[in-house]
């Protein structure tokens, strides 16, 4: 089975039904969630109520869709920074604890960590000190997502979206390796790979991280209509699955403001018809 997914960040929450009808048809299997889209209607989306998620999970299974994958995992928490003071640092690790726990109630395996300006390495911090102290955190935190049964795919985040650690592949894969815990894993961002110009070493970055790669984000800069060019698409994926990946090709991208559906389902088509193309 080809394993397609659709993140939820692609259309607006009013649309859902209509648009989890036509992922159906066009061969989508899997969705990747905000929780703040997802559970918008709770006034604590990473906290819903048992009934709220009772009634998410029958929605999507009406439509075949498995959950996969969350993103936005600091989403609603407000002084939460990475490498910041001890309170800010705090809020930062408990903001992901809470992201784990909503996991474990939606059975979700696979958590992004992107987040970008919550991690941005102050003046007056070495990179070596940020390094450690990020080390402890994510083991810390690998121990809860174990737990739960789901794990943290750090995302390389480009300069551009506003950070300065783990902004290319190459160094996500080194630090993911430093860290050297079960659950804290890679997530394989194309977009990340296109503007920080590793697209072209695409299969040899997997090779160095395929032990610790758990999920695949088909995206393109700045989260843009994806795929942008369909053969550019076939060829990463290609080597991604000539090299044994087995997870899931999540498509995200940003919702256009209107007519969402119609985007959709034409990037959505795009993902199945080369998925397939290179899996024959």
């Amino acid at each position: 089975m080809i394993k397609i997914a659709v993140s939820n960040i692609a259309w607006d929450p009013s649309e859902r039904v209509a648009i989890y009808a036509r992922l159906a048809e066009a061969g989508v299997n899997g969705l990747e969630i905000a929780p703040g889209l997802a559970f918008a209607d709770q006034p604590d989306a990473m906290a819903p109520s048992a009934v709220a998620i009772s009634a998410f999970r029958q929605e999507i299974e009406r439509f075949g869709l498995e959950l996969v994958s969350m993103q936005s995992l600091l989403f609603g928490v407000n002084g939460a920074f990475l490498f910041g003071g001890e309170m800010e640092s705090k809020r930062f690790e408990h903001g992901l604890e809470r992201a784990i726990s909503l996991a474990a109630r939606l059975s979700i395996a696979n958590l992004v960590v992107g987040s970008p300006r919550n991690r941005i390495i102050p003046d007056g911090m070495t990179r070596a000190q940020a390094e450690r102290h990020a080390r402890d955190v994510f083991r810390r935190l690998g121990e809860k997502a174990l737990a739960a049964g789901t794990r943290l795919a750090l995302e390389p985040n480009p300069v551009a979206y506003g950070t300065n650690f783990l902004n290319t592949l190459s160094e996500t894969i080194a630090f993911a390796d430093e860290v050297d815990h079960p659950a804290v894993t890679l997530n394989f961002d194309i977009g990340a790979l296109i503007m920080n110009g590793e697209i072209e070493n695409a299969a040899e970055l997997f090779t160095r991280g395929a032990t610790r790669i758990s999920h695949v984000h088909v995206s393109e800069p700045h989260l843009a209509p994806a795929p942008r060019c369909e053969d550019s698409f076939a060829a990463t994926a290609g080597s991604l699955l000539s090299a044994a990946y087995s997870g899931w090709f999540s498509l995200e991208m940003r919702s256009v403001g209107t007519d969402n559906s119609a985007n959709v389902l034409s990037c959505a088509e795009a993902c199945v018809r080369q998925l397939k193309a290179v899996t024959r």
